[in-house]
């Protein structure tokens, strides 16, 4: 059921957060990812379906990992040296890249950044991470603190878990459509709902713990797809979910996302940071 790494394309020149890449080199992404819409090599880490567009840096707290060239997964600024993430979404190596709104364009919020080390929980099953889905959290700490603009703030943990039908927003930059994959260039955003305990398990029967929850619209067919893994579900102002697994094709009836619950592994997130 997990999806596989999206094939967007990031500039190969290093630059300083924040700096705008050539002309040339942004229409060379476009090309990139044109052929992987042609050739159908584009997987993913879970996509918003049936979204919209995101008002730029509205969600300043969301971010992109990319391996090497290739985004990989999302993931959430907590703190300013701190990422949490899926824990399925590690790589030896990342480049880190925040104030991030269309994929194409730069407007000057932009900051880059390496990851140092990567934490993930340490009960995620790392030898079959597209079959066991338990524990898929992950911190990863950057090489230096970002700096908080507008477009870049952290984003607040709760230790109190919300109930069914809290409204929550997720959003990435994976597909657009499912099964066909139809990458966007900017952020986009969807509204989905908590979903009853015993309906995501009754969704996903023997596959559902007490450290994930499910969320969606189902009457719209909303969720999150192919490239939007590890990022974040907000509900009432706090990180309540890492975007993790789900069915494929993605927005079936009855088949809502499935999203690490965060609320249950605040102190270990706190343990970690506070011991590294």
């Amino acid at each position: 059921m997990r999806r596989l790494k999206s094939d967007w394309k990031l500039s190969t020149e290093t630059r300083e957060p924040g700096a705008r890449p050539a002309l040339l080199q942004a229409r060379m992404i476009l090309r990139l990812i044109a052929l992987a819409l042609v050739t159908g090599h584009v997987g993913g880490e879970t996509r918003i379906i049936k979204g919209y567009e995101c008002r730029p840096h509205s969600q300043p707290w969301q971010v992109a990992l990319f391996q090497k060239t290739r985004l990989l997964c999302g993931a959430t600024l907590i703190a300013p040296k701190w990422l949490l993430t899926a824990a399925h979404c590690r790589k030896p190596h990342y480049v880190i890249l925040l104030g991030e709104h269309n994929l194409e364009k730069t407007d000057g919020c932009e900051q880059r950044r390496m990851a140092t080390e990567s934490f993930p929980h340490p009960d995620f099953n790392n030898s079959l991470p597209n079959k066991d889905h338990r524990n898929d959290i992950m911190l990863v700490k950057m090489s230096s603190p970002v700096s908080f603009t507008r477009a870049v703030q952290p984003l607040t943990l709760s230790p109190h878990c919300v109930a069914a039908g809290t409204s929550c927003l997720i959003s990435g930059w994976g597909t657009t459509s499912s099964p066909q994959l139809r990458l966007p260039h900017s952020l986009r955003c969807a509204n989905v709902s908590i979903i009853e305990h015993r309906e995501c398990e009754k969704a996903y029967p023997g596959n559902i713990t007490d450290t994930m929850l499910c969320a969606s619209v189902r009457k719209e067919g909303k969720d999150s797809c192919q490239g939007d893994s590890g990022g974040p579900l907000v509900c009432n102002g706090s990180l309540q979910g890492i975007i993790s697994w789900g069915q494929d094709p993605c927005a079936v009836t009855r088949k809502p996302g499935v999203y690490t619950k965060v609320c249950k592994y605040f102190n270990w997130i706190h343990e970690v940071m506070r011991n590294n």
